[in-house]
Parts: structure tokens; sequence; C-alpha cells
């Protein structure tokens, strides 16, 4: 049997151009540096003999199927990427590449976040996806506007506090 998997939601291609940057520069650290030296210790492990009992062997044999599926998605996902690098012309409206500051609007309580790409967002940092729930109910509106977004944990209603690029 098989190892069928539906194939995932078409992710929006769109992204910064630090993410870009950080896509490629992992893309060329994994051919570049560490596949090399996946591969000598793949030989190295090889040339030891019985290779059904060799666990460095099996481990390096995993390890380098595991670098060249990310080097397969990341060469073919930064060919369909779009670079966005310059801000919108209404900068007082939430788009992509945005920082926006909200505020629950029952509690009162603000939160900070960036809309980037689903390639690079980073929960520490407050970057979120353009294409999660949250980033998508704030996408058009303005300081001062308020939106609902339908989150995890149900309906939350916040206000737009500010918007900078």
């Amino acid at each position: 049997m098989g190892r069928w998997r539906p194939p995932a939601e078409k992710a929006t291609a769109l992204i910064t151009r630090e993410g870009h940057a950080r896509l490629k520069a992992e893309l060329d650290d994994l051919w570049r540096g560490r596949r090399p030296e996946v591969v000598r210790a793949l030989a190295a492990a090889a040339a030891e003999g019985d290779r059904s009992e060799n666990a460095e062997y099996t481990y390096r044999k995993k390890q380098l199927g595991e670098i060249d599926r990310r080097v397969r998605y990341l060469s073919k996902r930064l060919e369909a990427l779009r670079v966005v690098e310059a801000p919108p012309s209404d900068r007082e409206a939430v788009f992509f590449g945005a920082t926006v500051e909200i505020e629950h609007s029952v509690s009162g309580e603000t939160q900070r976040y960036r809309i980037v790409g689903p390639d690079e967002t980073d929960a520490k940092l407050g970057w979120i996806s353009v294409d999660s729930p949250l980033a998508r109910a704030m996408l058009k509106k303005r300081i001062d506007d308020e939106f609902e977004a339908m989150l995890p944990g149900g309906a939350a209603r916040y206000f737009i506090v500010d918007v900078q690029y």
C-alpha cells in the first residue's frame, strides 16, 4: 500500500526580499555545504562492507534523502515565488509586508504582527502568513477600522491601531 497524501493547499506565492534571500542561502548551504559532507560520509560508510547492518550507512542514506527532498522543494518554490519589494501606494491600509498593531476590542490587549509570505513565518518575531485567518481579515483595513477574525478559539474582534511599511 502506498503512502498517498492529499495535495497540500496552495500557498500564496509572495515573499519579501529578505525571505527570498534566506531561502536562497538555505538552498546554497544545502547544495554546496551539507550535501557534499553527507555524500562523503555515506561513501565512507558504504566502503565498510555489509550495508544491511551498517547503522552509519542507513543514517547517512536517510539524511541524504531529507536534504535532496528539501533541495527539490526549495528549487521549485523559489521559481514560483514573486518578490514584493515596493510598499503599496496606500500606506495607511494593510497589505502584504505591513507591520500592523491591533487591539482586541474586549480586553484592550495590543499585539504587533508583520504580514509575510507562508515560507517566512516566525511566531517568535510576530510574522504571520498572508494566508492566515488573522491576516486575511486584516487585509485592506485602515487605521481605526474594526474587523472580525475567525480564529481556532472562535471569532474575535480587533481594531487596527497602526500600520507601518
